[in-house]
């Protein structure tokens, strides 16, 4: 693109003018042509990948407690031995919740 070194140079402010100048007549010739579209049926159309899991079962295997497990008495969730923390009064606290 050929620049015209000659040609008198606009101000900040001219150049921030013209700009928002131009983007109201770009909003203006965008709207123009725009047809409203109801979101819900818009929303419908799409199909999210590995979304449809209507047909899966869960399927875990649940093992009680082990000996060298502990639960948290904060956040209530099973710990190797390793993760005690603090022990205050039998409750026993991991480390993720005594920080």
């Amino acid at each position: 693109m050929a620049t015209d070194y000659d040609a008198p140079r606009k101000t900040e402010e001219e150049q921030s003018e013209d700009s928002i100048e131009e983007l109201k007549a770009r909003r203006h010739e965008k709207n123009s042509g725009k047809v409203d579209e109801d979101e819900t049926e818009a929303a419908e159309s799409f199909e999210l990948p590995g979304a449809d899991l209507s047909h899966e079962e869960l399927a875990v295997q649940v093992v009680p407690k082990q000996v060298d497990e502990f639960t948290c008495s904060s956040c209530f969730l099973v710990h190797h031995r390793s993760q005690l923390a603090s022990e205050k009064n039998g409750m026993l606290i991991c480390r993720d919740c005594a920080d």
